[in-house]
């Protein structure tokens, strides 16, 4: 079947169609962290309740996420994409009307679930579009999601500034994504021009094959990371006061500064894909990433803790958007399934990360813990010819 070439505004709508998805999917996210404590507080919930809540969002994300790969096989990633974003704005607002604690985590598992076919399918439809480019942009997609949850973030904080209830606030941010997700209706790259894609009679007919051994090394490679996502999110201020000595202020500096240094790496991931490749740039991120941890770990000095932090960002920036492309470049054919499987086990890496570091600190202190995720992060450096291109 021969496939026409879209036009050049085509091509852009497309790719501003993905990243509207990927900053509505990290303003969602942001907005709803940001109003953590005033539905704590609304509701009386206590610190085990909240982790229910909590736990609720994980579930439905990775109830959706392996839900969703067959979906996207068979329709196609634009049919599965358009809906989960219009969907997002809608299960944002639920949370913020809900009575009860159980009420709250059904609408939290609502909220997972939906995200987290977004995730899967915004991805998928990610790959299209730089197949169709014929160019690396996998990874400027990701940090504009990365700049989303900056944004959800401070529309939150100022919306609690401002003396804002909760129902304004997801209300007011749960219109935006749902005309954001409308445009990306329009924009869309049509199925048509998916060089990988199959009809859907023969999709349908395909039988599930079960998980291939690249694929679960790739989901491998992507706990790893998330386990360093995780354990920056949730332990680098808590390592800073506790085992350094800084003041709860410059605590809050160890994660900016990962996530911002996790976002410029992104910014700039495109660029240094097409000049190096895949292999390459995973392997210089990854050892950037485990070295700068571990030798701030040695150190020991705040400074030096920060600076270490930042590196680790940098350094994780690019791999989750190398592993994805990967993942959905290896059989076009099958690509939803293997980014929903990658995208499953990478995410229970973020879930265990902080979990894990917890344990080992609990046993053996902070600084040791906290080298897990650097030489996780070493041996997908080492792991990085995985991600070569497979040969056509």
């Amino acid at each position: 079947m021969t496939i026409s070439a879209p036009s050049r505004l085509t091509l852009l709508h497309a790719r501003l169609a993905v990243y509207g998805l990927f900053l509505i999917a990290g303003i969602s996210l942001g907005t709803w962290t940001s109003r953590i404590p005033a539905i704590k507080d609304d509701l009386g919930l206590s610190d085990g309740e909240l982790s229910v809540v909590l736990l609720g969002i994980a579930g439905g994300a990775i109830i959706g996420m392996q839900a969703v790969g067959r979906l996207i096989d068979r329709y196609g990633s634009r049919r599965v994409m358009i809906p989960a974003g219009l969907l997002q704005g809608v299960v944002l607002v639920l949370p913020a009307f809900a009575p009860s604690l159980p009420a709250l985590a059904a609408a939290m598992f609502a909220f997972g679930m939906v995200h987290g076919v977004l995730d899967v399918s915004m991805n998928a439809n990610a790959v299209v579009v730089e197949r169709v480019y014929a160019k690396p942009i996998m990874s400027s997609f990701h940090a504009v999601f990365s700049i989303g949850g900056f944004l959800g973030a401070g529309i939150g904080g100022l919306f609690a500034s401002a003396g804002a209830s909760v129902p304004v606030t997801f209300g007011s941010v749960g219109l935006v994504v749902t005309l954001v997700a409308t445009q990306c209706l329009r924009w869309a790259l049509p199925d048509a021009f998916d060089p990988g894609r199959r009809p859907v009679q023969e999709a349908a007919a395909a039988p599930g094959r079960p998980m291939a051994g690249w694929v679960l090394f790739l989901g491998v490679l992507a706990f790893c990371c998330l386990v360093g996502e995780g354990a920056a999110a949730d332990w680098s201020s808590v390592y800073l006061v506790e085992d350094l000595r800084a003041t709860e202020t410059v605590g809050a500096f160890g994660y900016a500064a990962f996530s911002i240094m996790m976002t410029a790496g992104r910014l700039a991931g495109d660029r240094l894909t097409a000049r190096l490749g895949p292999v390459l740039l995973v392997r210089c991120c990854g050892a950037l990433a485990g070295i700068g941890l571990l030798v701030t770990l040695l150190i020991g000095h705040q400074v030096a803790a920060l600076i270490g932090f930042g590196l680790f960002g940098a350094g994780l920036s690019c791999i989750i958007p190398q592993v994805f492309s990967a993942a959905g470049h290896r059989d076009p054919a099958q690509s939803g399934r293997a980014l929903a499987q990658v995208a499953s086990i990478g995410y229970a890496g973020l879930l265990a990360g902080p979990v894990l570091i917890g344990a080992v600190a609990e046993l053996t202190g902070k600084p040791i813990a906290l080298a897990i995720p650097a030489i996780m992060a070493l041996f997908v450096a080492a792991a990085a010819p995985a991600l070569r291109p497979a040969r056509s």
